[in-house]
């Protein structure tokens, strides 16, 4: 039975109120407590190793939800999760971890996740982060997402980790087809002294593949960001990566956008930037009766919406 911790937890990381509709996997404290399958849509313990496998069939539409919560400290969790969009499908997965770390030790949750979406298929994968606790013990996530996007697909990513992480490590590497599209929208807070490192790779084979990644970042206090962002043509493709940070306190980010054409028709474009927030924004807010903190949270909270 989920406690109130968990539902608030399931709240931050997944938007879930009630039990989730549709499929889904929970799993706390590295055990899996809960699963619902659905006919064309099936969610499996995996066998020799942590970890489900989602499978989903030709043409089905709905939702799979498969959050991760750790709720005690001294505690390192590992999964290996496996999903698989069946040729025109249309699926919404939630995934996400959230840490609520009670004591002195560390609550650790490293994750990989093997997408395959099929020719036609189209998919939003939303993966949220948070951590809190009145311990003073760290609070780690390493999440790696490994997928392929077939021929004709559409895939979203949505990758968000607002406050209460102190070290992060994201691994995203991408294979897009011909005709194959792939979104990829990153959010990212840190304060304190909370360190968050996010490399991406994604690979435009064949023609008329498009990749877009947009990363989006605020570092307060003490905290360090590095973005690694790579996008690599083989073919005829197109794609853009755009990273744009905002710096406060005594916080350093480093933004390192690569983009590599091994095809002479490929089209790659990239941009950085790295800035304070404007003092006239803060002086117009102010004007409307903000204080100077309620001015910067309305800022950053529009940057990273």
């Amino acid at each position: 039975m989920l406690t109130a911790l968990d539902k608030r937890l399931l709240k931050e990381v997944a938007d879930l109120h009630r039990d989730p509709p549709g499929a889904y996997n929970i799993r706390k404290d590295g055990q899996g407590i809960d699963r619902h399958s659905l006919p064309g849509i099936e969610v499996k313990p995996k066998t020799g190793e942590p970890g489900i496998e989602v499978i989903v069939e030709p043409g089905k539409e709905g939702t799979v939800h498969i959050p991760v919560l750790l709720t005690e400290s001294d505690q390192s969790d590992l999964v290996y999760n496996t999903i698989d969009i069946g040729a025109e499908a249309d699926i919404l997965l939630v995934a996400g971890c959230g840490i609520h770390n009670p004591g002195g030790g560390t609550a650790q949750h490293d994750g990989l996740h093997t997408i395959t979406v099929r020719k036609g298929a189209r998919l939003r994968y939303v993966e949220k982060h948070f951590g809190e606790g009145e311990g003073k013990g760290e609070r780690i996530l390493n999440p790696k997402t490994e997928i392929i996007v077939e021929e004709g697909a559409y895939v979203e990513l949505e990758l968000v980790q607002i406050r209460g992480v102190d070290h992060t490590v994201r691994s995203t590497v991408a294979q897009v087809k011909p005709t194959g599209q792939l979104v990829m929208f990153e959010r990212m807070l840190t304060d304190g002294e909370q360190s968050a490192e996010s490399d991406i790779e994604v690979k435009l084979y064949g023609d008329e593949c498009v990749a877009r990644a947009v990363s989006r970042s605020v570092a307060q206090d003490k905290s360090r960001q590095i973005f690694r962002p790579r996008l690599i043509a083989y073919g005829r493709g197109r794609g853009r990566v755009e990273c744009d940070s905002i710096i406060m306190g005594e916080a350093s980010i480093r933004s390192i956008p690569e983009i590599a054409a091994e095809h002479a028709e490929a089209e790659l474009a990239h941009e950085a930037a790295i800035g304070k927030i404007a003092g006239e924004q803060l002086m117009k807010l102010m004007a409307l009766g903000l204080t100077s903190e309620e001015a910067e949270e309305k800022i950053i909270s529009g940057f990273l919406s």
